[in-house]
Formats: C-alpha cells, structure tokens, sequence
C-alpha cells in the first residue's frame, strides 16, 4: 500500500470499524481517491476515534486541489455511515457478496486514496459550496448518461456532481441493492472519464449518517441483552448550523436549534425556513465585529428576529464575556427581551435546552415592560439553542457555555443523604468511643460488694 499509513483501501477501512462506532451517529465517512501519485502522503493520517473536523477536512481538499488534478468528482449519497461497510461490504473474504465491488478495487488501485472513516455530518453538507469557491466554477449536477455528451478540458476547473439514493425500507436486501446499484453507477462514470483520459480526483460522502446507535451498548450493565427491549434511536442533528459571512466563505456568527417558534396569536413554526432551505436574504441585515454582533432572520411573511450580542471586559474575571438582547419585529410593531441569564466567556459558545419567554421552560427571556400592548402577548420560544459570534473559526462552535447549573437537584439530594449518613457514623462512633469498663469486681472469697441505697 504506498504512501504509508494514510492511503487504505476499503479493506482496511472495514477493520477500522470498531474505534469508530461509538461515535458514529452523527458523523458520515468520507473516500478521496485520484489519478494523481502521492496527493495525500505529507498529511498526518487518523488515528482511532478520531473525528475530522470541517477545518481538517479542508486541509486534505487543499492538498490535493492545490497539486493535484482541476477537475472533480464529488459522489454525494443521501446518506451512508461506516457500518454500511461492515454489513455489506463482503467481510470474512466473502467478495462475491460485497455491495462495493468497484468501489474496493478502485481504492486499491488508485495511484492516491484516502479514508476518513468520521467526518463532521455538517462539514460534508458545505462540500459543494466549499468545491465551488476553491474552483471558482459553479458545481454540474450529472449521471452516466450527461457525461457521455461532455468534454472536460484538463486545463479548465469542473466541478461534478452526481446524487445518489439510500433506501428508505427497512429491509437490509433492499438496503443492499441499492449500494450495489450505486457503486455500479461510481464504476461506469469513472470508466468514462478514464476512457478519455481526463485526470480527476473524487470523493465520496453523503449528507447525514444512515444508521444511529443505540446509546446503551457502552453503558454499566448493559452486557446483558434484554428482553423484549426496543431499540431508541437518539436523535441527530437535521441540519447545518446557520451561518453569517462577514467575508467570502468565513462565518463570523453561528447559530443553531432544533425549533423555532413565534406566537403571535398564532403559533408559527420558523425552523424549516432557519436551516433547511434558508433564503438567500436571510440574514443580509447582519453584522459582526470584535465587540458587537447583529444577527437578523429575515422572513417572507414579514417577521424579523435579531439576536444582538455585546462583548465586554470584566476585570473581576480578567476575560470578556458577551451578553445577549433579542428582539422580534413585524412591520412596525416590535418587541424587545432581555436574557440576563445569557452569558458566556466570548471563546465559547452559548447553549441552552430551552431559550424561552415561557416560565414553564426557565423564562430566559424577560419582556421589556416599557412596550405597547400591542406587542405584549408575542412570545418566543427556541429548543436547543447555541449561538457563537466572537472567536468563530470555520463551521463549528467552540466548547459550549451550557445554561444547566453544576449543582442540579440530584445532585443536591445526594449531596445532603450524604451529609446525613455521615452525621450518624459520627454520632455512632461517638457513642463507641464513650463506652467506659468496669474498674470494680466481685471477689469469690471476700464479702459481696454492697451498693448503699438512700432511703
């Protein structure tokens, strides 16, 4: 295998399974092979467990789209995890039955390939947009049938791009099939491109993982398969966070949640038009500096919601810390609310289960009571939301500032029992302590010890 350690074939991907599989749910594998000698051989390579970041990822992609071929390949499935490799990958020697057949001899043979067997899920989502401003071309969406009729020209830059499906049944067959179909699809285009002769380098990825753990297999007294037991599937992120670009392709705020929702008589769910399909001027009214941060949501139905973040210095704690301010706009009528709880040290994020104007879910958000009634019965309500404007570097927040205090109620209670029980192992070893012997005994040959007793 050339160039050490860092090129495996898929074979020896399928062995890496195992350190991965812990944290495998919300990451996607990711396969880069070239035309072109020794791409990725001054990289340092992965190690077990590892999980490569956006920033790392595109570390390998410069590499290769610095030196080696302009022309590339991206083969972008709706979703696929390492344990597909495992399941259908022909293990134990048994290659007839690999789903992967082209796919495992074109690692093998390809003169540079890389494996990456956990990649951040967002960092493959901004895969083409990421291609598309290193290139400078706007990304071609194809099948075997559109390449045919093309003509790559090695000396101008092409982004390709060709979407593949995962089953959506549950049955593993049907599941097999269809990789199956796809890596035929992987070995017909390539073949095309090497029948011309065009130098290319290709990734494969997908979108978000297919499969999910179950969150016990590596918890205390699991060893034992029980009975009747249901597999629960712990939720994974659905979608990138949402960035705001001061610069060409560098985000200077990030933010994230899995709901948003506005009352305004009625109940209005935002989050599908937040993160899923966001529109292009969604957030053109934002700002960022090392001080102050504005990040405005512009809506089609009218509705503007900015987070207004300040960094100060605090002298107390020798560090700056940022502080948040939220205010909900609709036409002219507006609502503004305070967030003292919010604070962070400005190297972290922010993250909270609920950032909400309901007292149900800790009341973060505090009303401005100087507001007309007009606005007063707007309410807003965000679940797991985290925000990061200072210190943003690429597509992911730094270590989270969590709302959650350390001392939650279990804690306390086990904090007091324990107090409890001490005080009484005290209290029963001073009594041990205290107990004194007899000094004074009968003698058998003299008269009897006689008490006097008062009358």
């Amino acid at each position: 295998m050339a160039a050490g350690a860092y090129f495996a074939p898929l074979s020896v991907l399928l062995v890496l399974v195992g350190p991965w599989r812990a944290a495998s749910s919300q990451q996607v594998p990711v396969l880069l092979w070239s035309s072109q000698s020794s791409l990725w051989s001054s990289q340092p390579g992965t190690h077990g467990g590892h999980v490569t970041t956006d920033l790392q990822l595109g570390q390998y992609l410069d590499a290769a789209l610095g030196s080696g071929p302009r022309n590339v390949l991206l083969f972008l499935q709706e979703k696929l995890s390492i344990e597909d490799f495992t399941a259908f990958g022909g293990v134990y020697g048994n290659k007839q039955d690999s789903a992967f057949p082209n796919l495992e001899n074109i690692m093998e043979s390809s003169p540079s390939s890389l494996v990456l067997p956990a990649v951040d899920w967002y960092a493959a989502n901004i895969l083409p947009t990421y291609l598309k401003e290193k290139l400078d071309v706007s990304p071609l969406h194809v099948d075997q049938s559109t390449l045919l009729e093309l003509r790559l020209n090695e000396s101008i830059p092409s982004l390709l791009v060709v979407r593949l499906p995962y089953s959506n049944s549950a049955g593993l067959m049907a599941t097999k099939d269809i990789l199956r179909a796809n890596d035929e699809v992987i070995g017909q285009v390539l073949s095309t491109l090497k029948s011309e002769g065009v130098p290319y380098t290709a990734l494969l990825t997908a979108l978000r993982p297919s499969r999910v753990n179950r969150e016990n297999d590596f918890a205390v007294g699991s060893f034992g398969r029980q009975l009747l037991a249901t597999e629960t599937a712990k939720p994974t992120p659905t979608h990138p966070p949402l960035a705001f670009n001061k610069t060409q392709n560098v985000p200077c705020i990030l933010f994230w949640a899995s709901n948003i929702t506005v009352f305004m008589g009625r109940e209005l769910d935002l989050t599908a038009e937040t993160f899923n399909d966001p529109d292009t001027g969604l957030t053109e009214d934002s700002e960022c500096d090392n001080r102050n941060a504005r990040l405005v949501l512009n809506y089609p139905n009218g509705i503007r919601i900015i987070f207004i973040l300040k960094n100060d210095h605090y002298p107390v704690s020798a560090r700056e810390w940022f502080t948040l301010r939220v205010e909900i706009h609709n036409g002219t009528l507006n609502s503004t609310f305070r967030a003292p709880q919010v604070s962070a040290p400005s190297i972290y994020s922010y993250h909270c289960e609920y950032v909400s104007t309901f007292p149900d879910y800790g009341h973060l958000l505090i009303r401005n009571t100087s507001e007309g009634s007009a606005a007063y019965n707007w309410r807003l309500s965000i679940i797991d939301f985290q925000i990061q404007a200072f210190n943003v570097t690429g597509m992911r927040f730094a270590y989270a500032s969590d709302c959650a205090g350390f001392f939650s109620p279990g804690i306390w209670m086990g904090l007091i029992t324990t107090l409890l029980f001490v005080f009484i192992l005290t209290y029963g070893l001073h009594m041990v302590m205290s107990l004194k012997t007899m000094d004074r005994f009968d003698d058998p040959k003299g008269p009897s010890i006689s008490v006097p007793q008062n009358e």
